[in-house]
């Protein structure tokens, strides 16, 4: 054979692979600028603009913000090793990119379009050629593939395992077509906007450097975000710069978007020193989390002058599942009346009225405030997802109404609530002991140790304390640094932590990740916990192919978990509280899903030069 034909050969040969490789050309295969899993998108294909966003405003200034702590590195992906810097995602972008009024809808941002078919076996994202990293680099499929893969290699264990199970391969086809193929047999929901969210790296930059995922450092690879690293103070301060060649400026998802020319985080010891801070002018915007701060620490004079601005804006994101978390891979926590004890001496009525202003409600669910909320007793689709589980939950869960809140009197120690966990305890094998401490039939106490590294946080956790050790547990409050607070916590090394579970208006893969079985040992699942019948459950909102059938699924699961009783429910609220140095402008009418202070706020100069003309600002 002459060598003109071992090179035909070949080259036939490769047509045919990319050929097979190529996705179906079939009638019926979907092409779309963007993707929503129920119902239409509400931008068409060649909208201008976003319509929450001001596409006139001015690009220019700086916003500053406060972090607590310190930092060590640039890389938000080495979850487990040193301590990421505020922000330092926000120099990557992936392909898909969402909205702040659509409760799930992902749009073309890296691609043009995207392709599937039906069946949903499989996406092909047809990337933007313009598309570069910030040292000038274009961004490739190969690019998009080695990020892909790099996750699967050096990302968090429950990454990893997750999405090997959901996504078989992600193949480059040329330069700019990149294609996911998804494991046979297991549920499409949520696996598009899942490959859509791969954050994308330089390959380049990483086998020049030999740079890790899973490792710790302070130099970080190029993005094709709109930002870019400008400068830094190792534990002091970060400043975030916009790109000006940023390749997406003209894109119109962009319009109205990252105006602010650097963004700088300030770092502070706690939040007392991160207050006084933004008092002093060094930070120029604060979102308050402190009820005692935003009652009584803003009369000052540059709010009395008019200098600083303080706001309230509604925010119909669903609040966080916040409360004392119990970590249930301890045996101590195993028996369901021991926690429902120790909930039974946590007081809101008291804690809210005397301690946060009478500020915030009390929240009864994991999607307080929406229709995900189970409510009354199961009924419908609800009552017929809880009937499949039957065999693997209590009786009254079909029977009864969604577990709610205990009530608790205005006084610190409710002592009804006080006689009733004693009665629980005892249930449970525990009783008071001659000095009053709860001892097991082996006459061991009850030691437990609640972990916290917020000190506004101290006043709201010392009244729990004050009341479990009423009761008899043997508590201790611990709070400490938070590089030690992220270490312990990332190696589930505590009993009891004040945190919370983010869930979604519309669920999908990521409710395994925090409430499955096999994800006990996740830190996004920081009770630990697990249940058989709410897997079955995750599986029915995976499967959904209406967002009736997803709601039912999610509220069964509600149910269940509140009558598992993993989490002492505490408060939520639903609006934000902002202060600001009167130079920032936003849109008059906010999204429902973003404060968006860092995305499409902006400055306005001449405010800003009034303020330092007053002395308000250096």
């Amino acid at each position: 054979m002459s060598a003109q034909a071992t090179v035909s050969t070949a080259a036939l040969v490769g047509m045919l692979a990319l050929v097979a490789a190529l996705p179906s050309v079939a009638q019926d295969t979907i092409v779309s600028h963007g993707y929503s899993t129920f119902g239409d998108l509400k931008y068409p294909a060649d909208f201008p603009h976003l319509a929450y966003v001001n596409p006139d405003a001015p690009k220019g200034g700086e916003i500053s913000i406060a972090a607590e702590g310190t930092f060590d590195s640039f890389n938000a992906y080495a979850t487990l090793t040193g301590t990421p810097a505020s922000l330092s995602t926000i120099m990557y972008e992936s392909i898909l990119t969402g909205t702040a009024d659509e409760v799930s809808a992902d749009y073309c941002l890296l691609c043009t379009t995207m392709e599937y078919p039906p069946s949903k076996d499989w996406v092909v994202f047809n990337l933007r050629p313009e598309a570069r990293f910030s040292d000038g680099t274009p961004l490739t499929a190969d690019d998009v593939v080695f990020s892909h893969k790099l996750l699967l290699e050096q990302g968090t264990p429950s990454y990893r395992n997750y999405v090997k199970g959901v996504i078989a391969d992600a193949v480059a086809l040329d330069d700019h077509t990149v294609k996911f193929t998804f494991v046979e047999g297991v549920p499409r929901k949520g696996l598009i906007p899942l490959a859509g969210s791969t954050p994308v790296w330089s390959k380049a930059w990483y086998e020049a450097t030999g740079a890790r995922l899973d490792e710790s450092r302070l130099e970080n690879s190029p993005g094709s975000g709109v930002y870019m690293l400008d400068r830094f103070d190792v534990g002091r301060s970060v400043v975030y710069r916009r790109n000006p060649d940023y390749w997406g400026a003209d894109l119109p998802i962009m319009q109205g978007r990252a105006n602010f020319d650097t963004i700088r985080v300030e770092y502070f010891g706690d939040s007392a020193a991160a207050f006084l801070g933004f008092t002093s002018g060094t930070v120029t915007f604060r979102q308050e989390s402190s009820s005692l701060n935003w009652s009584t620490a803003y009369d000052i004079p540059a709010v009395q002058a008019g200098h600083i601005v303080r706001d309230e804006p509604p925010n119909l994101n669903l609040p966080g599942s916040a409360g004392f978390v119990f970590n249930l891979r301890r045996d101590k926590f195993q028996d369901r009346n021991v926690r429902l004890a120790m909930g039974l001496m946590y007081n809101f009525t008291f804690t809210n009225n005397t301690l946060q202003y009478g500020l915030f409600r009390q929240r009864e669910s994991f999607w307080q405030n929406s229709d995900l909320a189970a409510t009354g007793l199961p009924e419908g689709l609800e009552l017929e997802y809880l009937q499949t589980v039957a065999d693997l939950i209590p009786a009254e869960i079909l029977t009864e109404p969604a577990l709610m809140p205990h009530e608790s009197g205005e006084t610190q120690l409710d002592r009804g609530n006080l006689r009733r966990a004693l009665a629980l305890m005892e249930q449970a094998g525990w009783t008071p002991g001659a000095d009053g401490l709860l001892r097991n039939a082996a006459g061991e106490t009850l030691t437990i140790e609640i972990l916290e590294t917020r000190q506004s946080f101290d006043r709201v956790i010392a009244p729990f304390v004050d009341n479990l050790k009423r009761l008899g547990v043997d508590v201790t409050y611990n709070r400490v640094e938070p590089a030690q607070y992220q270490a312990r916590t990332q190696s589930f090394d505590y009993d009891i932590l004040f945190d919370s579970y983010q869930n979604g208006l519309e669920e999908s893969s990521g409710l395994s990740q925090r409430y499955g079985t096999e994800y006990r040992q996740d830190i996004f699942n920081p009770a630990g916990y697990g249940n058989p019948a709410v897997d079955r459950l995750i599986e029915k909102v995976l499967g959904a192919t209406t967002r009736d059938e997803m709601a039912a699924a999610v509220r069964a699961i509600d149910r269940i978990m509140r009558h598992d009783y993993f989490v002492v429910p505490t408060w939520y609220l639903g609006n934000y509280w902002v202060a600001y140095y009167d130079m920032y402008e936003r849109p008059a009418e906010l999204p429902p899903y973003a404060l968006g202070h860092l995305d499409f706020w902006w400055y306005n100069a001449d405010k800003a030069a009034a303020l330092r003309a007053a002395g308000a600002l250096r």
